[in-house]
């Protein structure tokens, strides 16, 4: 298998657990009990685990030793507040899919910075592509659950997730083709999507996370670490 189909068929399945997500959250789509919620709140913990993983083990180890500290704090900044501003503008605008478009805006930059390591670095390629992978089933899920809210059907909701995915292997190819000898550019991509991401953990991830009087739910987030963390120990 070539190295291009590998890289887009790994962004693919990465896109697809957005869609598993979706799948999950309509088959679970029933009766709001304790338990339900209890679980419903783990896997969004799991998922903030599994960013945070994300940012400290795949996108930012590399980018450290490329970029200088300026540079750095400033990319990761820059992705910070570029994704504070978009989060503003939907809020303001009352904007019913706001968690989509954080996953678009997440997943987007982060399978083209895929695209332009698996050129540099195939084993930190495929642990991004897990990681992407593991975060979007629980952005999937969210999303779900929020498309429906506002009244789009269950199987328009499922589809477009399903639409979704393959805006991973366009954005793996573009980033493969245009920035795989572009090291201080992937490099600054990588940092500005871990800044945009550690701001959605806290404005919106961990927050969500929580349920008063209930302590388990936040355990999720403790196990989404453990498992980036094996993964990352795995492939080295």
């Amino acid at each position: 298998m070539s190295q291009i189909t590998t890289i887009i068929l790994a962004s693919w399945f990465a896109g697809l657990a957005a869609f598993a997500g979706g799948v999950i959250a309509w088959a679970t789509n029933g009766k709001n009990t304790v338990r339900k919620r209890e679980v419903t709140h783990g896997i969004i913990a799991f998922g903030g685990g599994i960013l945070i993983v994300a940012v400290a083990f795949a996108l930012l180890p590399k980018a450290m030793i490329v970029l200088s500290p300026a540079g750095l704090g400033a990319a990761f900044c820059a992705g910070g507040l570029f994704f504070c501003f978009l989060d503003a503008r939907l809020s303001r605008r009352g904007d019913t899919k706001a968690q989509f478009m954080a996953m678009l805006i997440d997943f987007l930059p982060e399978a083209l910075a895929l695209g332009a390591v698996f050129g540099q670095d195939h084993r930190l390629g495929v642990l991004l592509a897990a990681f992407i992978g593991a975060q979007n089933l629980p952005e999937g899920f969210n999303a779900f659950r929020e498309m429906t809210s506002v009244g789009i059907r269950s199987r328009v909701a499922v589809m477009t997730l399903l639409a979704v995915s393959l805006l991973g292997p366009v954005a793996a190819a573009t980033g493969y083709f245009f920035l795989r000898d572009q090291v201080q550019l992937t490099a600054f991509i990588m940092t500005f999507a871990g800044g945009g991401i550690m701001y959605l953990i806290f404005q919106d991830i961990a927050p969500q996370s929580k349920i008063r009087q209930h302590w388990i739910p936040a355990l999720g987030g403790v196990l989404g670490f453990a498992v980036g963390m094996i993964g990352k120990q795995l492939v080295h």
